[in-house]
């Protein structure tokens, strides 16, 4: 049942990104953040079942891994381009530097991105030695993120 509802809601998110993506806009600058939101807590949750399984709170799941790859692969490229104008205000837990440093926001955010990929295709493989060896440093790059622009709500 819980892979069946990670899916459909893999699948929820991808398709209200299309719309979302082609525009690059939203109604209101809340929108953006209960999207960007969303896509995090929907990363966050993938990553952190390969977590469970690679530090051996749960027994590794190859068929679980499988689809926490596929989600983690999708959702990591997401919430992006939520951080949209007007929507460093609100209920965020963004900092307003996220807005003064492009570059190096864009940078750790590439960074992410690519030590997910390399988490999402070990993940895929069906050895947990293989997710044990990547995930460590994909885990840092998120944390690299939040430590210079995430601050808890």
């Amino acid at each position: 049942m819980r892979k069946i509802r990670s899916i459909a809601l893999a699948l929820a998110v991808a398709a209200l990104a299309g719309p979302a993506l082609a525009q690059q806009q939203y109604a209101k600058a809340e929108d953006a953040i209960h999207y960007r939101q969303g896509a995090f807590t929907l990363l966050g949750y993938h990553f952190g079942s390969l977590g469970a399984m690679v530090q051996g709170k749960v027994p590794f799941n190859a068929a679980q891994a499988a689809i926490d790859g596929d989600v983690i692969a999708i959702a990591s490229k997401l919430p992006f381009h939520a951080f949209a104008e007007g929507s460093d205000k609100g209920h965020t837990g963004a900092k307003a530097e996220i807005w003064k440093e492009q570059a190096k926001f864009t940078d750790l955010r590439d960074k992410m991105q690519a030590e997910v990929a390399k988490v999402s295709a070990a993940a895929k493989s069906g050895n947990l030695d293989n997710l044990k060896a990547v995930f460590g440093a994909a885990g840092q790059s998120c944390k690299n993120c939040h430590d210079n622009y995430r601050r808890r709500l």
